[in-house]
């Protein structure tokens, strides 16, 4: 640590209504990906830390599940309302700690207020089931019951939307929060902490735990932690469902993915081309939904790259501040790796067509940078076809036919989302049927579902039964409990040792 960075703010923690100063003595700098510099310090949590946040969720509760379901979708509501108000002052946050454009930031946070508005009609969700007269003078009826604490582990590239995929729902239901933000942009979560409390929500039902690895396995491994929503690459979310259930707990775990996008060749191609640039760049590429494959049947491909090529060359990437198209990547060592895909590329004999390192950027030479990258002819073996790379690096590779782009599709790794452009019903209707991916798209690049439907992929894009949002949110985040019910007469009597029957 420098002498400068030594004097940066720190970003503590949110513990019991209220900023928790950090006693670890551990700290990691949070960066200006625009500026290339640190500008503050985020505390990493030791285990006593850990403690102290889930022993605040603990204590409030069984408080906060016995109020009425009226009263905590009222506070919900409340929320909504102040962050619907507020929305561009954590925009610009999540711009100055991850990179992205402003008006992105504000359309992650339009799609995180999605969860939070489904959450507010959450009663209907929650309602049971009942049958009268199941057998003679008995009734069978259900209830959803919240399961008590309730850890959310998120990346870096959502700080808004991510959470707010889990904690809505959560606390709607009666449950209460620790929610572990990435250390890259922690500023966010603590922004929302801080919302919640104005909204009226009680001490101890949100808390925000910044930390690294020491904090993810103390929220994994405690015993007083019910669930664990996460979402991130494959490796971790393999790592963090392992040990979660290993633990005892639910667990939603959403992992990586290599999206492709199937053209065929009666395609509008000017609306492809458009689709394949704003999927595949926005957000730097950062998206576990971008676009990062396009499969191209032929004849369609030369057209396809000299659009997307020219559309490429329209963009101005620099500081998300400056009314630019895209911006940096989340730190330096993100933008390196990124960057070296396309010496892979060459190496595995692919043509690259737009090199984004010779980028010119409207910001700082010392940010992050690296412009669109299309990368034409590439083989499947390459690691460039093959890993999730997470940056602005579209591929493209050919393919003879339909059959040939969907058993490519179906072979790989990955089933989080895919799309397929074309204007035949008939072989969208084929597509969605024979694809193994979690999220289609039809002449939809990227197939995010509205809030009432659920959000995760199929293979190894998801860990656990339970996706995110929706139905499967309100299942995740409850218990149900069956109660058979006999409400006894005068004509009752008599003892019968054997077993119940109808």
């Amino acid at each position: 640590m420098t002498e400068a960075e030594a004097t940066l703010p720190i970003v503590g923690h949110w513990i019991d209504g209220a900023d928790y100063a950090s006693s670890s003595g551990r700290t990691a700098p949070v960066y200006d990906p625009a500026l290339g510099v640190a500008t503050k310090r985020v505390a990493l949590a030791d285990g006593a830390e850990v403690d102290a946040a889930v022993a605040s969720a603990k204590a409030a509760f069984p408080a906060w599940a016995d109020t009425s379901l009226a009263r905590r979708q009222a506070v919900v509501f409340r929320f909504r309302e102040l962050l619907d108000a507020r929305k561009q002052e954590l925009a610009e946050i999540i711009t100055s700690e991850h990179g992205k454009v402003l008006s992105d930031a504000l359309g992650e946070i339009s799609r995180g207020q999605e969860v939070v508005e489904f959450a507010c009609g959450l009663a209907h969700h929650l309602k049971g089931e009942f049958s009268e007269q199941a057998s003679t003078g008995i009734d069978v009826y259900s209830i959803r019951q919240p399961l008590g604490v309730v850890g959310i582990i998120s990346p870096f590239n959502f700080p808004a939307m991510v959470p707010a995929w889990f904690f809505p729902i959560a606390i709607a239901a009666g449950n209460t929060v620790v929610l572990k933000p990435s250390e890259k942009d922690p500023s966010a979560a603590l922004w929302l902490a801080q919302l919640w409390r104005e909204a009226g929500l009680p001490d101890g039902v949100f808390n925000v735990l910044n930390g690294d690895k020491v904090a993810v396995d103390g929220l994994l491994e405690h015993p007083d932690v019910r669930s664990i929503s996460f979402v991130g690459s494959t490796p971790i979310a393999r790592y963090v469902y392992e040990n979660g259930t290993r633990n005892g707990k639910r667990v939603q775990a959403l992992g990586g993915a290599k999206n492709h996008m199937l053209v065929l060749p009666d395609a509008d191609l000017d609306l492809t081309a458009d689709s394949a640039v704003n999927a595949g760049f926005g957000s730097a590429g950062e998206r576990c939904m971008a676009i990062s494959v396009v499969v191209a049947v032929e004849p369609v491909a030369d057209a396809l790259v000299e659009k997307i090529s020219e559309r490429i060359a329209t963009l101005k990437i620099g500081d998300g501040r400056r009314g630019c198209d895209m911006g940096p990547l989340v730190t330096r060592e993100h933008r390196d790796k990124v960057a070296s895909y396309i010496d892979i590329a060459v190496a595995d004999g692919a043509s690259v067509v737009v090199d984004g390192r010779d980028v010119e950027v409207d910001g700082e030479a010392s940010g992050f940078w690296l412009g669109p990258t299309l990368i034409d002819k590439v083989p499947t073996s390459s690691r460039v076809y093959r890993e999730e790379i997470f940056g602005p690096v579209l591929s493209v590779v050919r393919v003879p036919s339909y059959e040939a782009g969907v058993e490519l599709i179906n072979s790989g790794a990955f089933g989080n989302g895919t799309a397929i452009f074309t204007n035949d019903g008939g072989a969208a209707r084929r597509f969605q049927r024979e694809v193994q991916v979690g999220m289609i798209g039809i002449n939809v690049p990227i197939p995010v579902p509205v809030a009432t439907f659920s959000f995760g992929g199929w293979k190894d894009s998801l860990f656990g039964d339970t996706k995110a949002h929706g139905a499967e949110g309100v299942k995740f985040f409850t218990q149900l409990k069956a109660v058979t019910s006999r409400w006894l007469d005068p004509s009752h009597g008599g003892i019968n040792l054997g077993f119940p029957q109808n």
